[in-house]
């Protein structure tokens, strides 16, 4: 249902906390990326629904693009109850759901979830599972504010503390219908790196400049090193069919939406529907047979990573944007010119280095 037509609580702001060192991870965990996307971007589109979002931050510098609110600590390395106390100070609302930058599964429905626990003798309402209470995960009132203040002016930071002094609420994630993957936080480089597989880049390039088969050449080095890979191919020319006379041409010819073939060891499904590569990886994702790679053949204006194949008398300049590249492979191109290394499309290997390089899979 759209959020027009079910906003439970309007009335509620919401603040995301980004002002941490991300010291175990070693840069900026909210500037993380997931589907192209930061985290706190796409927690900022999740949340933006309700009353407003504010950012609380370190400093100045980082998130003003985003166009909300930007809220700065005023005590410097206190951890996030400063974060709380300067979002609770600056909110229009009442009640403030507050979460970490580095929850990027977070969902509005956990929120009106919450929202329906808040009564006039709840000053915090938190959310917990099997294992944690979550206190970045919690709707805090302005009630909670004098609280916060003076715990951060007798120098004791911890969040635990303030719900001792306040009035809480502790709410069970598991009487919701949400997985528990929404309160999920990324703190280290190798969840980070869990998170993202399978690892999606294209091989783009015009026809016949022999993507397929540096495609191929790629999968058998993948092999040799231990990872499993998934190949995509996207067709901007709409030219495929089933084969004419084929049973599944004629189930399609009479009339099926899909058709299914499968034997004991394979299947393949067809339907006429417009996709994304975003559905595909998806399926690929939620597949029992887990992978390491997605390869996707095409796709040059995607804003996927990508090695660009550039042939003599094919095409002979880059057509990718060059933020996008991991490197070019060609039979004539240098360097010189090129923002991205480059390699001679024959040079297997070290394109295959490349690209474990660019994801950092190289240690």
């Amino acid at each position: 249902m759209a959020d027009e037509e079910f906003n439970v609580c309007p009335n509620i702001s919401v603040g995301i906390l980004a002002g941490g060192k991300s010291s175990r991870m070693g840069k900026n965990k909210a500037l993380l990326k997931l589907e192209n996307e930061t985290f706190i971007k796409r927690t900022v589109k999740e949340l933006g629904s309700f009353s407003e979002v504010l950012i609380s931050a370190a400093g100045k510098g980082e998130y003003e693009s985003l166009g909300c609110k930007v809220v700065y600590d005023e005590h410097a390395d206190i951890g996030p109850i400063e974060g709380i106390y300067q979002v609770l100070k600056a909110a229009k609302e009442d009640y403030v759901f507050i979460c970490a930058a580095d929850m990027p599964f977070i969902k509005k429905e956990l929120v009106r979830y919450l929202a329906q626990f808040i009564s006039s003798d709840t000053d915090c309402i938190v959310i917990a599972d099997e294992d944690h209470i979550h206190p970045l995960c919690a709707i805090y009132s302005k009630r909670a504010l004098k609280a916060a203040q003076e715990l951060i002016e007798k120098g004791e930071y911890r969040v635990r503390k303030l719900f001792k002094l306040v009035k809480t609420k502790y709410v069970s994630l598991s009487l919701s219908c949400l997985d528990k993957k929404v309160v999920k936080n990324v703190n280290t480089k190798e969840e980070y790196k869990e998170l993202l597989r399978p690892l999606t880049f294209c091989v783009s390039g015009f026809s016949d400049s022999g993507k397929t088969g540096l495609i191929c050449r790629l999968i058998n080095e993948f092999i040799k090193e231990g990872y499993s890979c998934a190949v995509i191919k996207h067709d901007g020319h709409d030219s495929f069919t089933d084969l004419v006379g084929s049973d599944t041409y004629l189930f399609k010819e009479a009339g099926a939406k899909s058709t299914v073939v499968f034997s004991g060891s394979r299947y393949m499904m067809h339907e006429n529907r417009k996709t994304t590569a975003e559905d595909h990886i998806k399926n690929i994702k939620n597949s029992p047979e887990k992978v390491d790679f997605i390869i996707i053949e095409g796709m040059k204006r995607s804003p996927y990573p990508k090695v660009e194949v550039i042939r003599k008398g094919i095409y002979e300049k880059s057509e990718c944007d060059p933020e996008s590249l991991i490197c070019a492979a060609s039979d004539f191109l240098s360097p010189e010119g090129m923002s991205c290394p480059v390699y001679d499309i024959n040079d297997t290997r070290s394109i295959f280095d490349c690209i474990l390089r660019y994801f950092e899979e190289d240690n």
